[in-house]
């Protein structure tokens, strides 16, 4: 149980230069836990793989939560989880041809109690808003570019418009993905808001888009569909979703 009324927002749309959608979304109010999950791998592959995360991931987090109590078990229980996700695209993908290239980003949002654990693989954001106040990014993009800017090859400046930005090193369906996630975990005020994106929406807005249009539309649903609208208007060349996360 959480202390929190958990308001939410999902919107997901193809966008205006792809043919399909490969993002997919889980949102369950009555569990806490919502998904973002970007596919690649081509058309088959990549709407396979996001919809594996989908359904997959939360059956798997269910069977690491049961009978799981405090945050440190419960951060465990989400990175082992994923795990098991990871080694189900695996698995699927070593035994159909078709999806041999398959893989999917995922970024999820699990609120329990008065703790909120953020967790993600690729490049789909989490983002945490304290209304009038700040804007945090909760999760690292597991991009060559931003492992570029980590080894300190590039500048902070470089990243966004870098020709590696959109290559993948650790994602869903991944042999690099090593111990799994990091684990984020949050301990909101009444107020607080949350946003999960893929990049065909956060990556044509500002932090500063973000955070307004989340601060100023009480609505989350609104404000799911403003975040991808502007998107579009941004000139977004990708499919755009992102999940609103109110609490109050």
């Amino acid at each position: 149980m959480t202390p929190f009324k958990i308001q939410v927002g999902c919107q997901s749309v193809v966008g205006n230069y792809r043919e399909n959608n490969e993002d997919n979304v889980f949102s369950d109010l009555a569990t806490g836990l919502f998904i973002v999950a970007d596919g690649m791998g081509g058309q088959l592959a990549g709407e396979q793989a996001s919809k594996m995360a989908v359904e997959n991931g939360p059956k798997r987090l269910h069977e690491r939560l049961a009978g799981v109590t405090g945050d440190k078990q419960i951060a465990e229980a989400v990175r082992q989880a994923i795990l098991d996700a990871n080694r189900d695209v695996m698995d699927l993908a070593a035994r159909h041809p078709e999806f041999q290239s398959m893989g999917t980003t995922v970024v999820l949002a699990l609120v329990v109690d008065r703790t909120v654990f953020i967790a993600g693989l690729g490049d789909s954001r989490a983002y945490h808003i304290r209304p009038n106040k700040s804007i945090k990014q909760l999760t690292t993009d597991h991009s060559l570019a931003q492992a570029l800017l980590e080894a300190g090859t590039i500048a902070a400046s470089e990243v966004k418009d870098h020709r590696f930005r959109n290559i993948l090193w650790k994602y869903l369906g991944s042999k690099e993905v090593g111990v799994g996630p990091d684990i984020a975990m949050v301990n909101p005020a009444v107020g607080d808001r949350f946003v999960l994106a893929t990049d065909g929406t956060y990556g044509v807005l500002a932090d500063a888009d973000i955070q307004n249009i989340v601060t100023n539309e009480p609505d989350p649903q609104k404000a799911a569909e403003s975040l991808v609208d502007l998107a579009l208007q941004n000139n977004s060349r990708d499919n755009a979703t992102c999940i609103t996360l109110y609490l109050d």
